[in-house]
């Protein structure tokens, strides 16, 4: 994984959301109001006191709490490890 310019501290996890799906399975497609933000995301970095989850994984969160930081033109999110309710894969 690249070099990120964001260190987590605590229980905090830096991750990049996973794009939209603008189609649907049968082939539809849907305008950008229809569908909502996943909550599924890459993980990038985790903070000291993050135990269940490791740089690479894939994650289901949620939470109202989360972060959206923008630096050198990227947007990262930082979730709490409570708001992380389970890896993918």
């Amino acid at each position: 994984m690249a070099q990120i310019p964001l260190t987590p501290l605590a229980d905090y996890v830096v991750v990049q959301q996973e794009e939209a799906k603008n189609k649907t399975a049968s082939g539809l497609l849907l305008p950008d109001k229809a569908g909502e933000k996943p909550k599924i995301a890459s993980v990038l970095a985790v903070g000291p006191a993050v135990v269940d989850v490791k740089v690479g994984d894939r994650i289901v969160y949620g939470g109202y709490s989360n972060s959206e930081v923008k630096v050198d033109g990227v947007e990262y999110l930082l979730v709490k490890n409570e708001n992380i309710y389970a890896k993918l894969g």
